[in-house]
């Protein structure tokens, strides 16, 4: 999505020459495509989908088990940073509301029929499955039949359906915040998440579980899907947005936070599993996304965009909501072929992530990108303030 930017002249850091063609955030474009391919990875390599077999199969099932997390809680926290950032001074909450529907629904709908094609339409898919999903309530429910229904990814779109609702009210109080007291608020939230697995470890019931799931339904739920608690991350983002636009920034470069993204991985990959799903990203992620904006407002060296990237991060959207359904086609197709080689796993792998690319092209170009154009132009009235204004792309 596109959206003018607009900020005091006290708000924005200073730039200039090639730093203020830089405006748009590319580089935390070309990150969103990194993080809707560790949600692929998460899916190629789950139970009910790898094409690996036998220790192979575990492997990669550890290995790429928790990137799924990663995925998910880097996309919350980049919303709530790229709207703050991107938050119009003349905006109403209706006119915002109207752009970010815009955004969420045609590409839903579109990937909701397909995946009932490809998956439910082989199975009994019934009416309190299916519409909670069309109306994207599903994630408050912790009957995984009914939250992973029909599109499965499409999940997230429901917490972030919630951050929209209450984006107007929470940017006012999170601009009530005094610049000296941002980091005290940042801390306080970032500490929230990390609290979240632990509240759900010693009062949630854990006794009955899904397959697969290393922690209780109830439990699953409460830390990864359930809305409220997933919006500490995306307030977390606006806190950080902020912090950046008041000039409160630390200067953790852009390479010094990508290294902490490492060796957050390794952590996640040795800590109890509610952990890996939130907790462990919330610091690296919470200073990777504004280290990428401050690269590109100061015009530093940064390998995530260019017009590769900022072209894979355009269809990234897209992706995440068709990879799922892929995946699922492809099993089904293929389930009389298995067991394969390693060869032939990583290559089946590699295909279907070319494939979902190709795809999420086409949904981009023909669904995505025309709706926005021709259902999310600003009036009239708005027209020449917004051809002034750089722009910001989103998911």
């Amino acid at each position: 999505m596109t959206i003018p930017t607009q900020r005091s002249r006290a708000e924005a850091p200073a730039r200039s020459g090639r730093a203020a063609s830089l405006a748009g955030l590319p580089s935390l474009t070309g990150l969103r495509f990194y993080a809707a391919t560790a949600v692929f990875l998460y899916h190629v390599t789950s139970r009910q989908l790898s094409p690996f077999s036998g220790r192979t199969a575990q492997d990669a099932a550890r290995l790429f088990g928790v990137a799924g997390g990663l995925g998910v809680s880097f996309f919350f926290i980049l919303s709530g940073f790229i709207l703050t950032w991107s938050a119009r001074r003349t905006d109403t909450p209706g006119r915002f509301l109207r752009r970010r529907l815009v955004k969420l629904y045609p590409n839903h709908l579109v990937t909701f029929v397909a995946a009932l094609v490809v998956f439910a339409g082989a199975t009994t898919t019934s009416v309190r499955q299916w519409l909670p999903n069309l109306l994207l309530v599903q994630t408050w429910s912790w009957d995984p039949a009914v939250s992973f229904s029909v599109n499965a990814p499409s999940w997230s779109l429901g917490c972030e359906l919630l951050f929209y609702l209450c984006f107007p009210l929470l940017l006012r109080a999170v601009k009530a915040i005094s610049p000296e007291r941002l980091w005290a608020w940042a801390v306080t939230f970032a500490a929230a998440v990390v609290a979240v697995p632990a509240f759900a470890y010693a009062v949630l019931p854990g006794e009955v579980r899904i397959p697969g799931w290393q922690a209780g339904e109830v439990q699953n739920w409460f830390v990864y899907q359930l809305p409220p608690v997933r919006m500490l991350e995306f307030v977390l983002g606006m806190l950080l947005a902020r912090i950046v636009l008041t000039d409160r920034w630390v200067g953790v470069r852009l390479w010094q936070a990508v290294l902490l993204c490492g060796a957050g991985y390794a952590v996640a990959l040795n800590v109890p599993y509610l952990y890996a799903l939130s907790a462990v990203w919330v610091i690296p992620l919470g200073l990777l996304i504004p280290a990428a904006a401050v690269a590109d407002v100061r015009g530093r060296r940064s390998p995530f965009r260019g017009r590769v990237m900022k072209w894979l991060g355009e269809v990234s959207f897209a992706f995440y909501l068709l990879q799922a359904t892929v995946l699922i086609g492809g099993d089904k197709y293929l389930a009389g072929h298995a067991p394969y080689g390693v060869a032939e796993a990583v290559g089946l792998s590699l295909l279907a992530w070319a494939l979902t690319t190709v795809l999420s092209y086409l949904l981009y170009t023909l669904v995505e990108r025309p709706a926005m154009k021709h259902l999310s132009r600003p009036r009239r009235k708005d027209t020449a303030v917004a051809a002034t204004e750089p722009t910001v792309s989103i998911r």
